[in-house]
């Protein structure tokens, strides 16, 4: 098959007692998702994209992803649709003047934003019709990750050239607020129960905790080792900052925001290739299993997702990927 068509038909979740998940995982050097067993990593389809695909969405139904292309070597301005129950083929949507998309979110059923730093926008995108509904103006400074308040209303952009955060009126479409973060202020997460907004600043190894409101920094704690994202563990008793230099996952209480522990994510037999950020095990994307205590997070230059016990704070085994993973997703 050619590229943008499914390389093959992906079976279905065998019937199981409790929570039956798989892995969507990005890779960026090799223009694809692969589809893994969330029980044992096992490939179970694979889909071609745009030219490096990096971030993705799965609508809350669980049957459709999109995939930011955010290019390479020429910015990219598409994102491709994976229809992840009856095997159809990739569609693309075409996004026209708006370069280098990043930060998905689904809004709704068919509706996704996404951040395009070569426009300096967010989009509204109806996936159904491939289309833009709105593209409202963030200004400059490379807005890159993007989080989306509970009721899908909000909307709050990482800048990493400003250092900055930006909240968005999903639905007047206009910038509220931007506030100073911290140097290359990247990932960025809302507190499950939404009181807290917490970034990543990897250019200053910083993680600063924001009022959601106001954008206020109540708290600026360190995290060195090139922090890119965080995430919080369910019942939000814990935020896990992935450092990509230091190839670790700290965890902070996410109540007192005090530094639990490190995780190291890599080990001494791992093969190291060079990726888009330099050579090393540079990890990346991180999700949170809602059920099991396992994180996974992808190791863009050790072509691998480690797996995470979040009880015992370590890594439990190593699933193979495509080239250069990014961006890792799990759905039921």
């Amino acid at each position: 098959m050619g590229k943008g068509r499914l390389l093959f038909l992906l079976a279905l979740c065998a019937p199981l007692p409790g929570w039956c998940a798989d892995l969507l995982v990005s890779n960026q050097a090799a223009d694809s998702v692969w589809r893994l067993s969330a029980q044992d990593g096992r490939k179970r389809g694979e889909y071609r994209t745009g030219d490096s695909p990096h971030e993705i969405a799965v609508s809350p139904d669980g049957r459709t992803a999109v995939v930011s292309n955010y290019g390479s070597e020429v910015a990219g301005s598409s994102l491709s649709v994976l229809d992840l129950q009856r095997g159809r083929p990739t569609r693309t949507i075409d996004l026209g003047t708006h370069g280098a998309p990043h930060g998905l979110h689904f809004l709704d059923a068919d509706r996704v934003a996404v951040t395009t730093e070569g426009s300096a926008s967010l989009l509204l995108v109806d996936v159904d019709e491939g289309r833009i509904t709105r593209a409202i103006d963030i200004g400059d400074g490379i807005g890159h990750m993007l989080a989306v308040s509970a009721d899908r209303r909000i909307g709050y952009v990482s800048k990493l050239g400003r250092g900055t955060i930006s909240r968005i009126d999903l639905v007047a479409g206009k910038v509220l607020l931007e506030r100073p973060a911290g140097k290359g202020a990247e990932g960025i997460a809302l507190r499950p129960d939404g009181l807290e907004l917490w970034v990543a600043n990897r250019d200053e190894g910083t993680v600063t905790v924001h009022d959601p409101d106001t954008l206020a920094v109540r708290r600026r704690m360190s995290s060195r080792g090139f922090p890119l994202r965080v995430a919080f563990t369910p019942d939000g008793r814990h935020a896990c900052v992935v450092n990509a230099r230091s190839a670790e996952l700290q965890i902070f209480d996410a109540r007192t925001r005090l530094a639990l522990t490190r995780v190291k994510l890599t080990r001494e037999d791992m093969d190291i290739r060079d990726t888009a950020l330099g050579r090393g095990a540079l990890p990346i994307g991180i999700t949170i299993d809602p059920v099991k205590p396992r994180a996974y997070v992808a190791l863009s230059g050790g072509d691998r997702v480690a797996v995470v016990d979040t009880q015992k704070w370590k890594v439990v085994d190593y699933w193979v990927t495509g080239r250069e993973p990014g961006a890792v997703v799990l759905f039921p």
